[in-house]
Formats: C-alpha cells, sequence, structure tokens
C-alpha cells in the first residue's frame, strides 16, 4: 500500500472555510406565500421606497399601474394642477396598488415589465429600484436569463412581485394585504402597532411559529379596508379601499373613499371628472354621493343615491331608502395630504411607515369633486383555512436567495488566511 501523506492542519482550515463558504449562501430572507388554485386576480398593495427623486407618472411606470390610483391609494391630493408629473421625493413610502394573480399555484403579479438601462444588473434592479420586493435569481428564473451578467440594453424583463389576498378578509372582516419589506430598524410588534393589528394576527397570517423577523423579509400586512358589492359583470367588480385613503373608478369619474369612523365604502363624482355618463338616480334628483334625510315620529327616513359598479362605459346607480333610529350625520372623509415634497429623517428610521401618514406632512381637507354630495333634513405541514381568522392561514414562508454579510465574512477570513497555508 503507497505511503499516504498526512493532511497538514492547513489543509484542513482550508477545507473547512471552503465548506463555510458553500453554505452561508444557503441563508435567505423569507417572503409569505398564499397558494391558490384558480385564475381570478383580486386587489392587493405593495409597500415601495423611492430609490431616488421620481415622478409620480415614472413610480407607476415602473409598475404599470394608473398614477392617480396611486395618489388616491395613499390620499394623496389629486386636484393639485399637472400632479402626475409632481417630483416625489427618495425615500418616500408609497402603497402601490396592483392587481394579484394566481400563477403557478401561488399569489403574484406578473404585469410589472421592466426595460433594462445601460448600467443595470438584476440584483440593481431587485434590491434598488423595486426596494426588495423581488431577488435577483427570481427575476433570471421569469425570464429564463443563462447569464446574469449579461443583461442587452433595452430588453425587456418580467418582474414577479409579490402580493396575497386571503379572500378580501382578515378575522371574517374586509381587508386588502400589503406586502412590506422588512427593514433592519424593524419589529414584527412595530409593524403590528404602525398598522393597527396585532402581533398574533401577523403572526398567523404569515404562519410564523416565533416573532423573529429579518431585514429582507417580506410580510403580509392586513389592512382593514371598506370592500364593494358590484355585480361580476362590473370592471370594477372586487373594489376594496384601505381604511383611510381612496380610489378612483369608473375612467377617473367616481371617487370612493374608507374611513374614517367606519369601514362603509362611499363614493362621489371625482373631482376630475370631465365627460362622464350619468351620475343620477332614476325617479329621483339625486346623483351618486347625495342622500336625503326626513325625520319622523318612528325615525329617520334616509334616501341615499350610491354607486353600483361601472358596465359597458356606463355608471351604475341605484336609489334606496331605509327607516333609521337616528339620522345619519355629516359624512366624514380621509385626510388628504399635499404631493410630499422632502422626508423627514426621522420617518426614514423609524420602526416602520404609518398607513396613513407615510412620512409626510398632512393638510386637513375634504375631497375636492364637481358634485359636493348633500344632506338635508393548502402547502404540506400547514392547515387549510379559507383565511386568516386567528388560528390558521393559508400562508407559508418561502426562501429568496440574496447575499448575506456571513459570506463576506467568511470570504474575508479565506482571503487573509490563504497565504499563510501550505498545501
Amino acid at each position: 500500500m503507497p505511503d499516504q501523506k498526512p493532511i497538514s492542519h492547513n489543509t484542513l482550515c482550508l477545507l473547512l472555510l471552503l465548506s463555510i463558504l458553500a453554505n452561508v449562501g444557503l441563508v435567505s430572507s423569507k417572503s409569505t406565500i398564499e397558494p391558490c388554485s384558480n385564475f381570478d386576480s383580486c386587489n392587493a398593495l405593495l409597500g415601495y421606497t423611492l430609490y431616488t427623486d421620481l415622478k409620480v407618472s415614472e413610480v407607476a411606470s415602473l409598475f404599470q399601474v394608473d398614477p392617480i390610483a396611486i395618489l388616491t391609494a395613499n390620499a394623496i391630493d389629486i386636484s393639485y394642477p399637472d400632479v402626475e408629473n409632481h417630483i416625489l421625493p427618495s425615500q418616500l413610502f408609497l402603497k402601490i396598488p396592483i392587481a394579484c394573480s394566481c400563477v403557478d399555484g401561488i399569489r403574484k403579479s406578473v404585469s410589472t415589465k421592466y426595460k433594462t438601462r445601460p448600467s443595470d444588473t438584476l440584483s440593481s434592479i431587485a434590491d434598488s429600484i423595486y426596494s426588495g420586493l423581488v431577488s435577483a435569481d427570481q427575476i433570471g428564473e421569469a425570464n429564463s436569463v443563462t447569464d446574469p451578467s449579461v443583461l442587452d440594453v433595452g430588453q425587456t424583463l418580467v418582474v414577479p412581485l409579490p402580493c396575497t389576498c386571503f379572500n378580501g378578509t382578515d378575522n371574517a372582516l374586509p381587508a386588502i394585504y400589503l406586502s412590506y419589506v422588512v427593514r433592519p430598524v424593524d419589529t414584527l410588534a412595530g409593524i403590528a402597532a404602525r398598522y393597527s393589528t396585532t402581533l398574533t394576527d401577523l403572526m398567523n397570517v404569515n404562519a410564523m411559529g416565533s416573532t423573529a423577523i429579518k431585514a429582507g423579509d417580506i410580510l403580509a400586512v392586513p389592512l382593514p379596508a371598506c370592500a364593494s358589492n358590484f355585480p361580476r359583470y362590473s370592471s370594477d367588480y372586487g373594489l376594496i379601499v384601505p381604511n383611510g385613503s381612496y380610489a378612483i373608478t369608473a375612467s377617473h369619474c367616481v371617487q370612493c373613499s374608507c374611513g374614517p369612523g367606519n369601514l362603509k365604502l362611499y363614493c362621489m363624482p371625482a373631482s376630475l371628472a370631465v365627460s362622464c355618463s350619468s351620475m343620477q338616480c332614476r325617479n329621483s334628483n339625486l346623483i351618486v354621493g347625495n342622500t336625503t334625510v326626513q325625520q319622523t315620529g318612528g325615525g329617520c327616513n334616509v334616501t341615499s343615491c350610491s354607486y353600483g359598479g361601472y358596465v359597458n362605459g356606463s355608471i351604475i346607480t341605484s336609489l334606496s331608502t331605509s327607516l333609521q333610529p337616528r339620522c345619519p350625520g355629516v359624512q366624514q372623509f380621509p385626510t388628504f395630504i399635499d404631493p410630499p415634497t422632502s422626508v423627514a429623517r426621522e420617518s426614514m428610521f423609524a420602526p416602520s411607515p404609518s398607513p396613513q401618514s407615510d412620512g409626510a406632512g398632512t393638510t386637513p381637507m375634504s375631497p375636492k369633486s364637481s358634485v359636493v354630495p348633500t344632506t338635508t333634513g393548502s402547502l404540506p405541514g400547514f392547515p387549510p383555512a379559507s383565511s386568516p381568522i386567528g388560528s390558521t392561514s393559508h400562508a407559508c414562508s418561502l426562501r429568496k436567495s440574496f447575499a448575506t454579510s456571513p459570506s463576506a465574512l467568511a470570504l474575508l477570513l479565506f482571503v487573509k488566511f490563504l497565504p499563510s497555508m501550505s498545501l
């Protein structure tokens, strides 16, 4: 048997370091997903932080959504002149409304397309431009990119983005889900407090066994919302509006709001309304958003003209009359804010952004309208559930690869130790 040279101590150290380098890359951030089996889409929100100063229209172009929809989702006043070209400041946090589809058995948005620029890499697109909502590996896989170091300028990439719907409910109440990228300063309790939910609810929704989170994790955060009841054949079927914000619909003719004080959807003519179909209810002189009241000995007769959806270019209205114990007060509206021009430093490092302030100063004002409403006189290992209701969730946490600081540390040790090794 030939003599075998014993393995030196330095060789063993080198093999150990190589083993570390081979395995630390497995450390990853977690992303909550929702299994699905149908082909319908639903409304969801993305939590997006601007990587640089951008016009409203530029942000909208990144996600292929209506710029006015972004403004109303964040309760930003849309009556400002040329508001779509307003420049939003870097590091501003926005809620981006998206359509959430069922693709390959899970909920995600695949409607976003990105055209590459000369300096782009998959990592810069994922981590910077889309603020960590997607990973470089996910973009590469969605576009069958074999060599991520070679991107053609002007190449169009599909950007798969995370979203969840859970039947539009949370604890049996209307809700819309925000995909939130965890920041280094965040705690799960802080996120729960900022978004008016509980630690238990967040853990149930995201199928979490502990409160531990780390930067880069993507959580599904339920936001209380007002749900519509429009017919399935209407183009805005399934409209749901987060509490404290607005939505624009019916070709910019109708503006719907949610809150404060209740989760009942309220719609009225939008300030952008120019050429719209009739908003008047039949057999009355009331238009969408109008209410009349009449006090009687038995209570209060309330007659309302409500918005009922947008069908084939026509606004559907419905007239209802009811006897209520007391007459309703004046309709309250969420606070509009001026288009943001700066981000306060403390808001950039707060535990997590508030869904109503989003780091910008607020200016109380009522929504502007051309017509003012009047008031006279399952995956393996997780139990099934139809939606998050407290004890179980359809969600599960998957992992997305990303470079981690332990790998950098191991590489540094390897480079430092290599010159002293003799094999």
